[in-house]
């Protein structure tokens, strides 16, 4: 079989969606043959939706099936379907089918992507999203994101913690949230919220940058949590893996934002992935993630007694929480690592075919 992908953004872009089309490309080069085009300039995602219509479709006589990075690609998809017969399969993220665009409402979901063969949505709440669009059922399918397990774990010490937050530690308790900062994600929340039902030995370590980063400082200040709070920004890989691996708590406290959802909750398992016991809102993408109790605990979004009720469980008890850390880790290895996950796209990819 002879793919043809396309992603719109890719990496050195630096995002979910970059990092999800990095992963699938990698892993299906590794079962199939897989050409990719990729666009590595946010800047340049205008001018890559036009050229690469006419490429695909100049080129699709070449390749058994055109798989597209995201549905932002669904005019190519649409273009090249007007000339050829060649089967078009796209990967529906988060944002895909909600963003909050008339035009885009109108022309790419109403119809470009409604013309192409199939969706594979990373969540099941893209799924339900689908059906709400009038998209044919038989040509939505739900298939999970993966990761490389062994990609995040490390070996580090809680001196490697402290370099990276420029602090000692000594006995307190560390909860971490890792990746883009969205106001969905529930961060300023938390700190707003549920912080101040926390022990004060529980420090909050936030790394990532993103559009809510003025929100977050604003509920910092507001809170007074100046002590309690690292805003890091953004880190290196090696800083995020050591954060990973040595933090006591993954917390991901989303809250419901109208016209954004989380797709899926990569973040979430990349950290079960290296024996950190993971807490998520019972919300969206975040249900696709963690099975509550095997790979994570679940939380009904924004109930704040809730929220702190189980950090405090969890931080009081070493012993339980390193038992379900290795835990979590198998389920990850056994559910969401790449191998698997890029079978079952090409499965799907067959069928469509």
């Amino acid at each position: 079989m002879k793919i043809l992908f396309i992603s719109h953004t890719y990496p050195p872009i630096v995002g979910g969606v970059e990092n999800q089309n990095y992963e699938l490309y990698t892993w299906l080069s590794k079962k199939t043959e897989v050409k990719l085009i990729a666009n590595k300039k946010r800047w340049l995602i205008p001018f890559f939706l036009l050229y690469v219509s006419i490429y695909a479709a100049l080129t699709a006589r070449r390749y058994d099936v055109i798989l597209l990075g995201s549905c932002l690609l669904g005019n190519v998809g649409w273009f090249v379907k007007k000339f050829t017969k060649k089967p078009i399969v796209v990967v529906a993220h988060g944002l895909d089918l909600t963003w909050k665009n008339n035009f885009y409402q109108k022309l790419w979901v109403q119809k470009f992507i409604k013309s192409l063969d199939k969706l594979i949505a990373v969540g099941n709440e893209t799924v339900r999203v689908a059906r709400e669009k009038n998209i044919s059922e038989d040509k939505v399918v739900f298939i999970p994101n993966g990761i490389d397990t062994e990609k995040f774990l490390g070996n580090y010490s809680r001196q490697d913690l402290e370099k990276v937050i420029g602090e000692e530690m000594g006995n307190k308790k560390t909860i971490l949230t890792s990746g883009r900062l969205a106001k969905r994600k529930g961060v300023a929340w938390f700190i707003r919220n549920v912080l101040s039902k926390l022990p004060d030995n529980i420090i909050y370590i936030i790394a990532g940058d993103g559009p809510d980063k003025e929100n977050i400082q604003n509920a910092i200040r507001e809170t007074k949590r100046e002590s309690r709070v690292k805003l890091l920004g953004y880190v290196s890989d090696g800083n995020r893996n050591i954060l990973f691996n040595t933090c006591d708590l993954f917390i991901q406290p989303n809250i419901k934002v109208p016209g954004d959802m989380e797709g899926f909750g990569l973040s979430v398992i990349e950290a079960a992935s290296c024996k950190i016991p993971v807490i998520a809102s019972d919300l969206e993408g975040l249900k696709d993630a963690i099975k509550d109790g095997r790979n994570g605990f679940l939380v009904e979004s924004g109930d704040s007694s809730a929220w702190a009720s189980k950090i405090i469980e969890l931080t009081s008890d070493d012993n339980f929480r390193k038992e379900f850390g290795s835990k979590a880790r198998q389920y990850v290895i056994d559910n969401y690592q790449w191998k698997i996950i890029a079978k079952k796209y090409l499965e799907e990819i067959e069928k469509t075919i």
